[in-house]
C-alpha cells in the first residue's frame, strides 16, 4: 500500500474486452482461472518476447484453484508445520493465530501479546516456523507493539501458544511501511523484512533496523557473516513485504516502490537496492536494479513463493497473482504472467504448501482499501501443473 489510500477498484471479473483493454494484449484462458495476462510493463531482463503464451505443459502453471477455508479478517501471514501438518495463519487487526489444516479446518490457538495496529499496515504481521520445531516448538511473530515494530518467538505445542519472548525490537513503526515479513533460509537463520517507516533515509543508514531485510539468530542476535556486523543483510529497500528462496538457496524479494515502479530482486549480503534514491531500474552507481518491475496498479506486491523454479507474487492493488518463472540456474527471470485477475480482490498472501504441486493464497479484502465487512477474507488453494 501506498503512503496515500487508493480508491478501491471494483472486482467484477474482468472479460476478455477488458482484459484487452488493460494489456493490448489477451493469452489463452485456463478454464477455472479466469485471464492470463502477459506482463507488458517490464520485457528488458526478459528470455520470452512480450506477450508470449505461457505452454500449457509447463511445470508450475496453475491449473485450478478452490476455497480452503473462509471467514477470516485481513490474514497476513501463513507459516507451515515442517511436517506440513497444518499451518498457522496470523491475522493483522486483531492479532488472533489460527490453526489450519490442508482440509480447512480452521482453529484459533491463541493471540499474539502486545500487539497494536497502526491505523493503516502496522499489527501482528509475519509468521514462521522454526526448523526444528519437532524438538524445540518454536514460532516466530513480527508485530508492531507500543515503542515499535518487534520479532517474538512464542512456544506452539500444537494446539496453543504461550511463553512470548522478545528476541528484537527497535524497529521503527509508522502507519505505513511497517514490513513484515519472516522466513527461514536453508541456512537455518530467521530473515525478516522491515520497511523505511514513511522516513526515507533510515534504508541508507546501515545502523537502522528499518528499510533493511534482517538476518538473525532465533535468539535475536546477528547472523554470523552478516555483511556489516549487524543484523542487516540487505539495505535500500521502501517497504518490502516478500521473501522466498529458490532451489539454489538464493533469496528472492518483493517491495512496494512509491509511485512508479514495484520491484521483485535478487537479494545478495550487502546489497544496496536504491530507496529512496531509485525506484525501479537506475543507473546510479552503488546501486541493485530489480529483476522485474511492475508499474503500482499492476502489483503493489505483498507476499511471495517459490515452486518449481517459478516465483509466485501475491498482488493487493493489482488484485492479481503473477508467475515469474526463473530462466533456469541463472539471475535472470522469464515473462511474467498474471493469474485470477481482479476474481479474487486483494491477493496478501502466497505459500507453498510443504511436500505438494499446491500454493495457498490469502485475500485481504477485509482491510481498509478492500472495503468489505470482518470475516470477509478467504484462503484459496491453488493446484500447479
Amino acid at each position: 500500500m501506498r503512503t496515500t489510500s487508493s480508491k478501491r477498484r471494483t472486482r467484477t471479473a474482468l472479460t476478455a474486452g477488458a482484459a484487452l483493454s488493460l494489456t493490448g494484449l489477451l493469452l489463452t484462458g485456463v478454464p477455472g482461472l479466469g485471464t492470463a495476462q502477459a506482463d507488458t510493463a517490464d520485457t528488458a531482463d526478459s528470455t520470452g518476447p512480450a506477450g508470449a503464451t505461457a505452454p500449457a505443459a509447463v511445470a508450475g502453471v496453475p491449473t485450478g484453484v478452490a476455497p480452503i477455508t473462509t471467514g477470516l479478517t485481513v490474514p497476513w501471514g501463513v507459516g507451515w508445520l515442517p511436517d506440513g501438518s497444518h499451518s498457522l495463519v496470523t491475522e493483522r487487526d486483531d492479532f488472533r493465530v489460527w490453526k489450519v489444516t490442508p482440509d480447512g479446518a480452521k482453529t484459533q490457538v491463541g493471540t499474539v501479546p502486545n500487539s497494536q495496529t497502526t491505523g493503516g499496515e502496522g499489527g501482528l504481521m509475519g509468521v514462521a516456523v522454526d526448523p526444528a520445531w519437532a524438538t524445540n516448538h518454536y514460532v516466530y511473530f513480527m508485530h508492531t507493539a507500543a515503542e515499535g515494530n518487534r520479532i517474538a518467538r512464542m512456544t506452539y505445542n500444537g494446539t496453543s501458544l504461550t511463553g512470548y519472548t522478545v528476541i528484537l525490537q527497535g524497529i521503527s513503526k509508522a502507519r505505513y511501511h511497517n514490513g513484515g515479513r519472516l522466513a527461514f533460509g536453508p541456512d537455518g537463520y530467521l530473515y525478516a523484512t522491515t520497511g523505511d517507516a514513511q522516513n526515507s533515509a533510515l534504508a541508507q543508514d546501515r545502523n537502522s533496523l528499518n528499510g533493511k531485510i534482517l538476518r538473525l539468530t532465533t535468539s535475536g542476535q546477528p547472523a554470523p557473516g552478516n555483511p556489516f556486523g549487524n543484523h542487516v543483510y540487505s539495505l535500500g529497500h521502501r517497504n518490502p513485504q516478500g521473501l522466498a528462496f529458490d532451489r539454489n538457496g538464493r533469496l528472492w524479494e518483493a517491495e512496494f516502490g512509491n509511485t512508479r515502479f514495484d520491484e521483485l530482486n535478487l537479494i545478495k549480503p550487502g546489497a544496496n537496492y536504491g530507496w529512496p534514491t531509485c525506484e525501479g531500474t537506475c543507473s546510479t552507481a552503488g546501486m541493485t536494479n530489480p529483476k522485474k518491475t511492475w508499474t503500482t496498479g499492476e502489483a503493489s506486491p505483498s507476499a511471495i513463493a517459490i515452486a518449481d523454479n517459478v516465483v509466485y507474487m501475491a498482488a493487493l492493488r493489482g488484485e492479481r497473482l503473477w508467475r515469474i518463472p526463473i530462466d533456469g540456474d541463472t539471475e535472470n527471470v522469464g515473462t511474467a504472467t498474471a493469474y485470477y485477475i481482479g476474481t479474487y480482490g486483494r491477493l496478501r498472501t502466497v505459500v507453498k504448501v510443504p511436500g505438494r504441486e499446491q500454493l495457498w493464497l490469502a485475500t485481504t479484502n477485509a482491510d481498509a482499501n478492500g472495503g468489505e465487512p470482518d470475516g470477509a477474507d478467504r484462503v484459496l488453494r491453488v493446484t500447479l501443473g
